[in-house]
């Protein structure tokens, strides 16, 4: 199989850390933070190990907490909804968002009579359109702003510092979504007026699936949407008052966590490289295929997604068909982004196919797809010919 759905989750991992995971589940699978011995002691330090390569990759501030969550999902509900929102509220997000955000934002205006505020794109380029935001902002002030940061559709790298940044003159909460950029695109907490990064272990920094959470900038009380045991203050119903035990309860994966910290070590920038090359090799192939419709964004500021269309079929038909005989792996349909598509104009083919670009993929994948794509095209164009 060619594997080319790693937005979806990175395949392979590095084999260095699945003997991370299976070293942790054989001698450190323990309730870390609820034990006095030893083993108990070693897989806390795991933990805190982690959390200090988190904040370090994210150029977080020292006094920043890092909460894991068993997703980026449940992290970014954790945020959102634990924000205290008032009637009149303004919220605003991007086009791009995928449904962790989108959806809750929906279910937080059923309870809260809040603005939900789509940020203006232009239609030519589909970039954010930063001046008119500016303006946006100025009649009807943000109470919070959120993003994705880079596309899980076209790969479109979104100009947060600038977006951030009008955000943070209305001292609106900022909340961005790195499921796709950790790793991948340089984020610097520091720098770039975020509030609350919410990160997801399995995709960007090439982790185990069951662990993600997100880091809080700014110490901004959040509500308690779920509780549980923490480990500590047993006899006490409330939860504690202060990150990070105010967010985390139940039994960490101490296994996830595991393989997550030895991924972070292995993040670089050669591989990132090659990874764009790939990128450029893929989208101008596809650009000299006859009946091919790309789809990613007119800028250079473009990652490791790309989305085309073949006229004749449908995106699901086609990725089967990839699938079943080519042997190559790709993503199909609406990827859980339920606001881009209007302006992609994509709804003939119910989607796009996406395919995620990996640090272990090679020319050679993509010169695989390119050939399987010229194929059916040729089959399409031949069938073209017969009927006319």
């Amino acid at each position: 199989m060619i594997y080319l759905d790693n937005a979806a989750t990175t395949y392979p991992k590095s084999e260095s850390v699945y003997q991370a995971l299976d070293y942790a589940n054989r001698e450190y699978a323990f309730n870390a933070g609820r034990g006095s011995y030893e083993k108990a002691r070693i897989a806390t330090e795991i933990i805190d190990t982690t959390k200090k390569q988190i904040k370090e990759l994210c150029h977080a501030a020292e006094n920043s907490s890092v909460i894991f969550t068993p997703s980026i999902t449940i992290a970014i509900n954790q945020i959102l909804q634990g924000i205290d929102f008032r009637n009149g509220d303004n919220i605003y997000y991007s086009p791009y968002e995928h449904n962790a955000v989108a959806r809750t934002l929906h279910l937080i205006q059923k309870k809260v009579d809040v603005n939900l505020i789509e940020m203006p794109i232009d239609e030519n380029t589909l970039e954010i359109d930063v001046e008119k935001l500016k303006y946006v902002f100025s009649i009807n002030p943000p109470r919070c702003v959120c993003s994705i940061h880079i596309s899980n559709v076209t790969g479109y790298v979104l100009p947060i510092d600038k977006i951030f940044e009008c955000a943070k003159r209305y001292d609106a909460i900022t909340v961005l979504d790195t499921a796709q950029s950790l790793g991948v695109e340089s984020v610097d907490m520091s720098m770039m007026n975020i509030s609350f990064l919410a990160f997801a272990g399995h995709k960007s920094l090439y982790g185990p699936l069951g662990i993600g959470g997100f880091i809080d900038s700014e110490q901004i009380k959040l509500k308690e949407i779920m509780a549980g045991g923490t480990g500590s203050s047993s006899l006490i119903l409330d939860m504690p008052t202060e990150s990070p035990g105010k967010y985390e309860f139940a039994s960490t994966n101490i296994v996830a966590i595991s393989g997550l910290s030895q991924a972070l070590k292995e993040i670089g920038t050669d591989n990132l490289k090659e990874e764009q090359k790939l990128v450029n090799r893929l989208v101008n192939g596809l650009s000299k295929i006859e009946d091919v419709i790309i789809y990613n964004p007119r800028t250079e500021v473009h990652r490791n997604i790309v989305s085309f269309n073949l006229s004749k079929y449908k995106a699901e038909e086609l990725g089967t068909i990839l699938d079943d005989d080519f042997g190559i792996a790709v993503r199909t349909g609406y990827h859980c982004a339920p606001f881009i598509h209007r302006w992609l104009k994509d709804e003939k083919y119910l989607g796009t196919v996406r395919v995620g670009i990996g640090k272990f993929n090679t020319e050679k994948d993509i010169d695989a797809l390119l050939e399987a794509v010229q194929e059916l095209s040729e089959e399409t164009s031949y069938e073209k010919s017969t009927i006319n």
